[in-house]
């Protein structure tokens, strides 16, 4: 297993990298993310993909593209994102892996030198997470999903450069964890793996919650990306585009995201957001879209989420 590193972090030239990817019903679009990943300059030793449809047609592209690398790890169960990685990352973790670089089926590294660009960074800033950009996959200028820098939105991947320190490759404190990121197992032994019960939507977030808390050093590599489905739709901007808010477009969608974050909101790290939480839905719900039926199921599945009641709709 690992030792710790000459530069302070397990995340180092050397290490043993495991790919987890979860996939459920999109074959197609697996073998995109897989061609790739299966292509690095910086070789990944284990290419582990959590097949939540059980797929025969899955388990063939697995073992086409990864050859004697592939741990084609099928579940009878549809587990979601939650579940999924939280199988992969154990499954990584048993197979001895010194960390994990986890991918969802729809996403993909921007090219073959991602993973390498991002063992560089983490040992250049001693981090034991870091993460790509994650930009459109249809104009890969654009964020995928909008992010916070300081006081304001961005959505260009040109944004997140600071204008004082343009030579500054690191935006610290911030990840998108599912899109690419690259954890150590040392990380892992500290924050867990996700959260089974949240299925999908905002385990993401509470994952990050759990990083955020256990003081280890992570953040995003402005120098190499992450390609994904354009997401930003469903960030709505409010007051004048100072704020944003989540409105998913089908109720599935709304059900998990509101449901998870009332629970999210309830624990640790997260509770003085609470106030702002309903102050930004509110705004959104009445005054915006003129919509008390919505708030008030707004209302109902953040209650769900804070006691916890975590069935399926």
């Amino acid at each position: 297993m690992y030792a710790m590193a000459k530069t302070g972090t397990h995340l180092q030239h050397g290490i043993d990298v495991a790919a987890v990817i979860v996939t459920h019903n999109r074959v197609e679009l697996l073998r995109h993310s897989l061609e790739v990943v299966a292509s690095q300059s910086y070789p990944v030793k284990h290419i582990v993909v959590v097949d939540n449809g059980a797929d025969p047609d899955v388990e063939k592209l697995v073992l086409e593209v990864a050859g004697d690398r592939a741990v084609y790890t099928p579940s009878r169960t549809n587990l979601g994102g939650g579940g999924g990685f939280a199988f992969g990352f154990l499954t990584a973790l048993a197979l001895g892996a010194d960390a994990v670089w986890c991918a969802d089926d729809d996403g993909r590294p921007e090219g073959p030198e991602v993973l390498k660009t991002l063992i560089d960074a983490a040992s250049r800033h001693n981090l034991e997470e870091v993460s790509p950009v994650v930009c459109n996959a249809d104009d890969p200028e654009r964020l995928a999903f909008p992010l916070r820098r300081g006081l304001e939105w961005r959505r260009m991947r040109s944004e997140l450069i600071d204008p004082a320190n343009p030579e500054d490759d690191l935006l610290p404190g911030i990840a998108s964890l599912f899109n690419g990121a690259l954890i150590s197992a040392y990380a892992m032994e500290r924050i867990g793996v996700p959260d089974y019960r949240l299925f999908i939507r905002g385990d993401e977030v509470e994952y990050h919650r759990r990083l955020v808390r256990s003081g280890l050093p992570f953040g995003t590599c402005l120098t190499t990306a992450y390609l994904h489905p354009d997401g930003s739709d469903e960030f709505k901007p409010i007051l004048g585009g100072r704020m944003h808010t989540q409105y998913p477009d089908n109720d599935f969608k709304r059900f998990f995201t509101y449901r998870n974050r009332g629970y999210l909101m309830s624990q640790p790290g997260m509770r003085k957001l609470l106030p702002q939480e309903y102050a930004r839905f509110a705004w959104f719900f009445l005054v915006q879209k003129r919509d008390v039926k919505g708030f008030r199921e707004w209302l109902r599945l953040h209650k769900l989420g804070r006691e916890e009641k975590f069935n399926r709709p």
